[in-house]
């Protein structure tokens, strides 16, 4: 075992996933929706969004058998009847959590190729397990499945018998998600490394590195 990648893995993921969780809270915020802040998740501050399988154990037991790295965090409460623009206000403050992972994944490949795409030493390891891990955020929240991110925009499209559906789906949250992941952990793996990859390829051709 790396003990240097394991600890790199996890002072990304906890930066990444507070990012991530505090978008999804200053969204819901800017769209009209105070829950997030009155329960202490409008903040920078990683102990506020942690979950304890999600966002470490899980995505740390991935990096040691090499496997794509993915997770979540705790869910930022809101309340969707104070959401501006109804359901699309929801899949908005959804996919904002996504989104900015996405965002670090790109704007950390641009450092990588302005500083000369170095191929070893700490700085290298430090940008494409940063890339890496963000992009397997991103990739593994949009998967339209509860309580998962992208669930939110399939809601907004669905008819009201699938939302039926996800709601009991939902309340099961993170035991769902867990069941899932041993489930199909093959399959999910698959399915990450190619999304990766497509991923990479696209920055690598931004960038003038493929």
């Amino acid at each position: 075992m790396d003990v240097t990648y394991i600890a790199i893995v996890i002072v990304v993921i906890l930066l990444s996933m507070t990012l991530h969780e505090a978008m999804h809270a200053f969204v819901g915020y800017w769209l009209g929706d105070d829950t997030a802040k009155l329960q202490g998740r409008l903040t920078l501050n990683p102990i506020k969004h942690i979950d304890p399988f999600l966002t470490l154990l899980l995505p740390v037991m991935l990096a040691i058998i090499g496997a794509p790295i993915f997770g979540g965090a705790k869910p930022v409460p809101f309340n969707p009847a104070r959401v501006r623009y109804d359901e699309w206000g929801a899949a908005l403050i959804a996919i904002a959590g996504p989104l900015t992972n996405l965002f670090i994944a790109f704007i950390l490949f641009g450092v990588y190729a302005v500083v000369g795409a170095p191929s070893t030493g700490l700085l290298a390891e430090i940008l494409t397990t940063a890339v890496m891990v963000n992009l397997g955020f991103f990739i593994f929240n949009i998967i339209p499945i509860p309580p998962l991110d992208g669930s939110r925009v399939l809601y907004a499209l669905a008819p009201d018998f699938v939302r039926r559906g996800m709601e009991a789906i939902e309340q099961y949250g993170i035991i769902f998600v867990f069941i899932i992941v041993l489930a199909a952990s093959s399959l999910i793996g698959t399915f990450m490394l190619g999304a990766i990859n497509f991923f990479l390829s696209v920055f690598g051709h931004i960038f003038g590195l493929s």
